[in-house]
């Protein structure tokens, strides 16, 4: 693979099928090759084994997520890992945490079509990719609002939110709260991060 600023790089990749996937040839090849996988311009990337650390930290964003949502009795629903979002025809990545809102999702659905918010944590092998491809392909998503990058270690969210313009506005939060408007909640960082 060349790394042309624009691919995953060092990354391992699975085994490959022998041609570049489309997003729904990847999710059919998925399902017969356990494990976590992404797709990056139809090639088949293995997500490395998690630590401790950041598995707390995405349970810690999905809770309080989920939280935030029934507290408003918003008509939206949080979902931890193991979703795909399709950015393009031969990309979809598995962000940490998401929020989608309207109709409930069918039972067998493995794909989110109009996710609102999408929460990654940050990981030693794909900080460099959390931070670049996966922040301006989660924008090329019409639905996506907020892009929030979690930081495993200390109190520290980057949030990406998309304005009335279509510009993109990063904040950098390391106490206090994230107001994520749509849908009109607010993360307190104290809560993403209890121990």
């Amino acid at each position: 693979m060349v790394d042309d600023g624009l691919s995953y790089g060092n990354m391992s990749t699975a085994p490959q099928p022998r041609k570049l996937l489309t997003v729904e040839e990847y999710l059919a090849w998925a399902e017969d090759h356990p494990g976590r996988y992404e797709l990056f311009r139809g090639e088949v990337v293995a997500m490395t084994p998690e630590m401790a650390r950041h598995a707390e930290r995405k349970a810690g964003v999905y809770g309080t997520l989920r939280e935030a949502l029934r507290a408003k009795r918003l008509p939206c629903l949080v979902l931890p890992d193991g979703m795909t979002v399709r950015i393009d025809d031969t990309t979809a990545f598995e962000p940490d945490a998401l929020v989608y809102c309207g109709t409930r999702l069918p039972p067998a659905a493995v794909m989110v079509p109009n996710p609102l918010i999408v929460a990654q944590v940050l990981s030693h092998s794909t900080r460099r990719i959390d931070l670049s491809h996966k922040l301006a392909g989660y924008f090329r998503v019409p639905s996506v609002q907020h892009y929030l990058v979690v930081d495993p270690e200390k109190p520290l969210v980057l949030h990406h939110a998309r304005d009335s313009d279509g510009s993109i506005r990063t904040r950098i939060v390391t106490e206090g709260t994230i107001a994520l408007d749509p849908p009109g909640i607010a993360l307190a960082l104290a809560d993403i991060y209890a121990d």
